[in-house]
């Protein structure tokens, strides 16, 4: 095995480790809504600290490997989108730091029923699996794998675009509930840029095993091509 191949491993482990943290802390900050487990929200809050070191460490290996190792054709593909993949990792570790903080800020106890017309814990459950699947899509180079989360994001964009009127119908007939609701909103929100943020993911594993961009072109193809 070549220095190249043994860096370019190393820096997959990295970001599957780095998936592993963020998928963690978006599990746990729903749990934290779900159960009104403030210590578990706070806990998430905590652990972005490890969630911005890893985004840094990572971005560094890929940057020592473009100027010491110069790669080429599927390799060069390789770490261009794991240096985005590990942005949008990060992003994703954001949102949920962001759901934990309207855990932890909003105290009082939120409406499960409100959350349940919200669909939130099925938007959660669909993210949560696209996300594990574009990851997989990485570490093994599963360019059909990548593809199955776009048509689940539309599920997802589904209930995000359901969600202002739920939300309406609520607060004019619960004006004391007008805070809680705006949160619970706003959690919708996030969690349909989680989706976001997946299928941008799946975008940069299909551009490195098949040398084909999507940000403007057809999510739907097969097509594949040579190094």
């Amino acid at each position: 095995m070549t220095h190249l191949q043994e860096q370019l491993d190393h820096l997959k482990k990295a970001l599957s480790d780095m998936a592993s943290l963020v998928e963690n802390q978006l599990k746990k900050s729903i749990c934290a809504l779900l159960d009104e487990d403030q210590d578990l929200a706070n806990e998430v809050l905590h652990h972005e600290r490890r969630v911005n070191a890893f985004e840094l460490k990572i971005d560094r290996d890929c940057e020592n490997i473009f100027a010491l190792l110069t790669p080429v054709a599927h390799d060069m593909r390789l770490v261009f989108a794991t240096l985005k993949i590990n942005s949008d990792l990060e992003r994703i570790g954001d949102y949920a730091e962001g759901i934990s903080k309207i855990v932890v800020e909003g105290k009082k106890t939120f409406d499960h029923e409100l959350i349940k017309a919200l669909d939130v814990k099925e938007m959660y459950e669909i993210v949560h699996a696209m996300l594990k699947d574009v990851i997989v899509a990485y570490t093994e180079n599963d360019s059909r794998l990548a593809r199955s989360v776009f048509s689940r994001d539309l599920l997802v964009n589904d209930i995000n675009r359901k969600a202002p009127a739920i939300v309406v119908a609520y607060c004019q007939a619960n004006a004391a509930g007008i805070p809680q609701a705006i949160n619970l909103l706003s959690i919708v929100r996030k969690l349909e840029r989680v989706g976001d943020h997946v299928t941008n993911i799946a975008e940069e594993v299909i551009f490195f095993k098949e040398a084909q961009v999507l940000k403007h072109g057809n999510k739907g193809g097969d097509g594949t091509a040579d190094d």
